[in-house]
C-alpha cells in the first residue's frame, strides 16, 4: 500500500504544479479593467457588423457561426461557414484556425487557416459569400501556402508561417490587404487582388514586414490586424505563449499572451511603439495583458469600429481563472477604447466578471 500511496502523493503535486490554484501564474495588477463578458466561449475570435446583428466566427469544426444583437450576447449558433472540410489539400482540414471575417463591396469573406501546432506547412484558405449567415459559402481554398504548396518558395512565404490571417481596405487608398504571420520570422502584409481571392502579383508580392523579434528563440509573437483612426495606422499582436496551458504548463509570469501595439502613418509602416521602437526590432506596447488574479492571457485580438457615436471596441479571448485553463475554457472579453495622445488605451470594466456558471466548449 505505501508505494500506492507515495504515487498518489506524487500525482498530486505533479497536477498542482500544472495548474495555478493559487493563481501564482497570474498577474495582480489592476492597471487595465476587467474585461466586459462576452458570454461566449471563444478562441481567436473575428466579429463582424452587418444589418444591425453582431456576428462571431471563431475556430474550430467548420467554422462555427453565432449571431448576436450585442456583444454580451446571447449569442445563437446558427450554423458554419463550411459544409465540410476545408478544400485546402493539408492536415487538419476539419478544424481550421483563427478565422478573420470582413465585408468587402457586396460580398463578406472569411479567411482562415490550416495548420497544426509547431509547423510551418500551413496555409490560409478563403471562403465567401452574400452575407454571414450560413449555407451559401463558397470555399475558394488557399490563398497563401507556407512549408509546402504552391508559392511556398516565395519570399515572405519561404520565411514564414501562413495561419492568423487578418484584413484592411486601406482608408486611404481603397487598397485591401492581409495580414499574416506566426512566430519564425513574424507578422507580414501583403496586397489583394480586386476579388480577395489571390495575392496582387502573386509570384513577387509587394510585402511589409509589420512585426518581428530578430534576437530571441522562440519568436512568440501571432494574430496580426491593422485597424485606423486618422491619422494613424495601429498594427495589433499577440505576444507570449497562447495556450495549452493544462497540456504544456505556465510559462514565467509576464510570458503568456498580452495584446500589443504599434502605429504609423502608413499603411507599410515601420510601425513604432510608445518609446518609439520599431516593431519589427521587437518593439510593441502593451495595451492588455493578465491582471486581477483572474484575467489570463488575453489575445486573439481585433478591433470592432464604433457605430452610432460609440467608440472603438477592443475584443479578445482570455482564460478566466474561476473557470480553467484548457483550450475549450477561453472565453470572450472586449472593453472599449480611448485614445490619448493618439494611443489606444482600454477602459470600461464590467462590475460581473466573475459572476456566472462556467461556459464549457464542447467540441474541443
Amino acid at each position: 500500500m505505501v508505494p500506492l500511496i507515495l504515487l498518489g502523493l506524487l500525482l498530486c503535486l505533479s497536477l498542482t504544479s500544472a495548474s495555478p490554484t493559487t493563481n501564482s501564474h497570474i498577474s495582480d495588477t489592476t492597471h487595465y479593467p476587467l474585461p466586459n463578458e462576452g458570454h461566449a466561449v471563444a478562441h481567436d475570435p473575428s466579429i463582424l457588423r452587418y444589418n444591425n446583428s453582431l456576428y462571431h466566427f471563431r475556430g474550430g469544426v467548420h467554422i462555427p457561426i453565432f449571431r448576436a444583437a450585442s456583444l454580451s450576447g446571447p449569442w445563437e449558433n446558427i450554423g458554419t461557414v463550411l459544409d465540410g472540410n476545408s478544400t485546402v489539400q493539408k492536415q487538419n482540414q476539419r478544424r481550421p484556425w483563427a478565422p478573420m471575417v470582413t465585408q468587402w463591396r457586396d460580398r463578406v469573406y472569411c479567411f482562415y487557416s490550416i495548420s497544426q501546432n509547431g509547423k510551418r506547412n500551413s496555409a490560409i484558405g478563403v471562403a465567401s459569400s452574400e452575407s454571414p449567415e450560413p449555407g451559401d459559402w463558397t470555399d475558394h481554398g488557399a490563398l497563401i501556402n507556407t512549408g509546402a504548396g504552391n508559392g511556398s518558395d516565395v519570399y515572405p512565404y519561404n520565411v514564414s508561417n501562413a495561419i492568423d490571417p487578418g484584413f484592411l481596405a486601406d482608408p486611404d487608398t481603397g487598397k485591401p490587404y492581409l495580414q499574416y504571420g506566426s512566430y519564425w520570422e513574424g507578422i507580414f502584409q501583403v496586397p489583394l487582388a480586386d476579388d480577395l481571392l489571390s495575392v496582387e502579383n502573386a509570384t513577387h508580392p509587394d510585402a511589409d514586414h509589420l512585426v518581428a523579434l530578430p534576437n530571441t528563440k522562440p519568436k512568440p509573437i501571432e494574430g496580426g490586424f491593422m485597424s485606423y483612426r486618422d491619422p494613424y495606422y495601429y498594427t495589433w499582436f499577440s505576444h507570449g505563449q497562447c495556450c495549452h496551458f493544462n497540456t504544456e504548463g505556465f510559462p514565467k509570469k509576464g510570458n503568456e499572451y498580452s495584446i500589443r501595439v504599434g502605429r504609423s502613418t502608413s499603411v507599410h509602416g515601420p510601425f513604432v511603439d510608445r518609446d518609439n521602437k520599431t516593431l519589427i526590432d521587437g518593439g510593441g506596447s502593451v495595451v492588455y495583458g493578465s491582471s486581477h488574479g483572474q484575467v489570463y492571457a488575453p489575445g486573439g485580438q481585433g478591433i470592432l469600429p464604433g457605430a452610432n457615436d460609440e467608440p472603438d471596441v477592443l475584443y479578445y479571448h482570455y482564460h478566466n481563472a474561476s473557470i480553467g485553463f484548457a483550450q475549450g475554457d477561453a472565453r470572450l472579453g472586449w472593453n472599449y477604447l480611448d485614445y490619448v495622445g493618439g494611443w489606444p488605451v482600454v477602459r470600461y470594466a464590467h462590475p460581473n466578471l466573475l459572476s456566472g456558471s462556467p461556459i464549457r466548449d464542447p467540441a474541443r
